[in-house]
This record gives structure tokens, C-alpha cells and sequence, in this order.
């Protein structure tokens, strides 16, 4: 997403934001149809991810840093937190999740031990009812959320970045007491094959770091080979619609809690058809990545 002209450089940081209702998806007209070359079947991981689980103790506090892949459609980090109180409504206050990204950036852009500063992220939040709530000082997260840009971790001139800012972030993180996690990002729409340089240059990045992988973007994948009619994209064919972000917050949920999002309420706006769908494919595609 260094290519993102009309979203770069514009700072964005989210905090325990009001999980305002998604719009409905549109009626996926723009999406690929069967005779889309650009559809394929889901690949298959060249290199086996070597952490497989968090568990058994889940991280219920998150951090999200990266770009406009994570803060379209009112934020990743919001509908990860309606996923989980919707699974979880006796602990609703249990979970946390903030989210600081610069459109259009790598991980060299951001200066992750700055968010660790105390007094800095997460000093207070806003409760349901638009109150400000004052938070009291300690660990800031259990889990940091990482991706690069779209293009970086495959990108002949920034791949190197991808593979330094990885090791340099995941240090600074496991410093601060939290665990390093890295966000598998998708193919462009018209780019099918990106998936598995994608999955495998974070796959190889998550084991040289000890360090869980979502593969929201192997999810994406078997998406459009099954519901071909279904378009994730935005317009530009590299941002998330509403159904590609419920997707991408799915596979989060299912890696991060080792549960199946399956039957969840929370479905962003979408038919409950569409929503069981995605819940599916976002669960089968972590059981198959992690081999379970």
C-alpha cells in the first residue's frame, strides 16, 4: 500500500471505538464472476507455520499496527471486539483492542516503542455511552498485530525492510511484555498470485520470530474460490468491502481465541447467510494453516 497516494501519511489511531453498526454489503456486482481470471484456487503454503496456538492463555488485550487494510470499514480492531463480546458477553469488559495506523505503511514507518511509553496508548477509552474512561497504568496489551504494506514483505527494493522491521518490532514488543503476532495480508483482486509469495514471506518471518501468523489472506483466497459472487474489495481492488473486513476480523478472532466463529451474532451488517459463510471459511482456513 506504499502506492496509496490518496491515503498516505494520514495518521489514524482508534481506541476502544463505539462498534457502530456495519453498513450492508453492497450487492457484489463489482466482484470477480466464474469467468474472472483473476480467480484461483486457494494455494497451499510452501513453508509450515511453526506456532500454531496461543493458548491456553488467549490474549484478550490487542494492538493493531499497519495501515488502511486495517482501519477501513470503522476498524478492524471495533468489530474484533464485537466478535468477541458477542462469544463472550459475561466478560465484555475483559477485552481491549487499539489500533494506530499510517495509510499507505510499512513497518518502518512506525515507531513501535513509542507506543509502548507509559501514559502514552491506552490512557483512558470511551465506555458505551460516550464517557471517557481513565485506565489505570500497567501492561498496555497482551498481543501487538502487525502487518507491512500490501507489497512490502514480497517487494524486490522493500523486502529487506519487511524481514528488519519484523525482527526489530517483535523484540520491542516481547520487551513490553506482549506477544508479536503478524496479519497475513491479501492479494490484490487482480493479483491472484501475490497469496502465496504473501504467505509464504510471513509464514517465514512468523518462524524466524517465534511469532503466530494470521493467513487472513489464504482466507481470502478460499473465499473467492468458493463464493465467487462475493467481492471483498473496494473499488481499487486492494482495500477491503465490508465482507472482505468481516473476513479478515474472522480469521483474527479464530486465531487469536482458538475458537470457530461460526453461529457468532455479530455479523457487521451482513445477511446472516453470508455471515455463516465467511464465519466458515475464516475457520477452516485457520484449522488447515495450523494444521489442526
Amino acid at each position: 500500500m506504499k502506492t496509496n497516494g490518496r491515503l498516505a501519511a494520514a495518521l489514524a489511531m482508534a481506541l476502544l471505538a463505539p462498534l457502530a453498526q456495519m453498513p450492508p454489503a453492497q450487492a457484489q456486482s463489482a466482484g470477480p464472476t466464474a469467468a474472472s481470471p483473476a480467480t484461483a484456487a486457494a494455494p497451499t503454503v510452501a513453508t509450515r507455520p511453526k506456532v500454531t496456538t496461543l493458548g491456553p492463555d488467549f490474549p484478550k488485550s490487542v494492538l493493531f499496527v499497519g495501515n488502511s487494510f486495517f482501519y477501513y470499514n470503522n476498524g478492524i480492531h471495533s468489530q474484533l471486539l464485537a466478535l468477541e463480546r458477542a462469544a463472550d458477553p459475561a466478560n465484555k469488559a475483559a477485552y481491549k483492542a487499539i489500533m494506530v495506523t499510517i495509510g499507505g505503511s510499512g513497518l518502518d514507518w512506525h515507531d513501535m516503542e513509542s507506543y509502548f511509553r507509559p501514559g502514552g496508548l491506552g490512557g483512558y477509552s470511551f465506555d458505551d455511552q460516550n464517557n471517557v474512561i481513565f485506565n489505570k497504568p500497567g501492561k498496555l496489551v497482551d498481543a501487538a498485530i502487525m502487518m507491512d504494506c500490501s507489497q512490502c514483505p514480497i517487494h524486490p527494493q522493500l523486502k529487506g525492510a519487511f524481514t528488519e522491521f519484523a525482527a526489530k518490532d517483535s523484540a520491542i514488543v516481547r520487551k513490553h511484555g506482549a506477544r508479536p503476532i503478524f496479519f497475513m495480508s491479501w492479494a490484490y483482486a487482480d493479483k491472484p498470485e501475490m497469496t502465496a509469495e504473501l504467505a509464504e514471506a510471513y509464514t517465514v518471518a512468523g518462524n524466524a520470530n517465534d511469532a503466530l501468523v494470521i493467513p487472513a489472506g489464504l482466507a481470502f483466497a478460499r473465499m473467492r474460490e468458493r463464493q465467487q459472487d462475493l467481492n471483498l474489495y473496494a473499488p481499487d481492488k486492494r482495500h477491503p468491502s465490508p465482507a472482505g473486513t468481516y473476513l479478515a476480523v474472522n480469521v483474527v478472532f479464530a486465531a487469536l481465541t482458538g475458537r470457530s466463529p461460526v453461529g457468532n451474532s455479530y455479523r457487521a451488517g451482513l445477511d446472516e447467510a453470508t455471515a455463516k459463510t465467511i464465519q466458515t471459511v475464516a475457520w477452516e482456513t485457520v484449522q488447515d494453516y495450523y494444521g489442526k
